[in-house]
């Protein structure tokens, strides 16, 4: 009998982000070498002073692109993420998030010098929903997404994080290189479907 198991851990890296296998970044992740097992996830990550920092959410057992296999990787979501989720879901029965209609591929500076694209931090637009707000807007598959709103994305501006910030409905300016052209186009947000 394993109940009320406590594991100890080092918080390795904040802000981290995953490959979901459904054609988006699952991003603000907590990075954690405390033990999450199959059936321990959704139970707290706690600092020293016992305040809750996260929700353990999953762990990674796969090999990196160097061959190297990454044993035991726990992530968790932020206990601020965890916060507004759970308001959400108490008031309306369902998390509202922002639409825009893409899948893309997020670009760091390592993917931007693999592929020697003209920008260090975006997201590449790799497909268009039919009828979504991104094909109304004009945008198209292949753009480079670099800016919301003029806040250029970066290590600590990363799309998802800031998508989050607006609520369906809202209009946001997105800065993007076309074909090697700057350009701003207007979106008004879409809202996911209730899962």
């Amino acid at each position: 009998d394993f109940k009320n198991t406590v594991t100890v851990g080092v918080v390795s890296a904040t802000d981290r982000s995953i490959d979901s296998g459904q054609g988006y970044e699952i991003e603000g992740l907590i990075q954690t070498d405390a033990a999450i097992n199959h059936g321990n996830s959704g139970g707290p990550l706690v600092n020293l002073a016992g305040e809750v920092i996260g929700i353990n959410t999953l762990i990674v057992r796969s090999s990196g692109s160097s061959g190297d296999v990454a044993e035991g990787l726990g992530f968790a979501i932020s206990a601020n993420t965890a916060q507004v989720v759970s308001k959400q879901i108490l008031a309306n029965g369902y998390v509202s998030r922002p639409f825009m209609g893409i899948s893309y591929q997020a670009i760091s500076p390592d993917i931007s010098a693999m592929y020697n694209l003209p920008v260090k931090w975006g997201i590449y637009v790799q497909k268009i929903v039919d009828g979504s707000p991104a094909s109304k807007s004009g945008l198209q598959e292949g753009d480079i997404i670099d800016s919301l709103d003029g806040v250029q994305l970066d290590e600590t501006h990363q799309y998802l994080n800031m998508l989050y910030t607006y609520k369906p409905g809202d209009t946001i300016s997105l800065g993007i290189l076309r074909n090697g052209k700057e350009m701003t186009i207007d979106i008004t947000l879409g809202e996911t479907s209730p899962t």
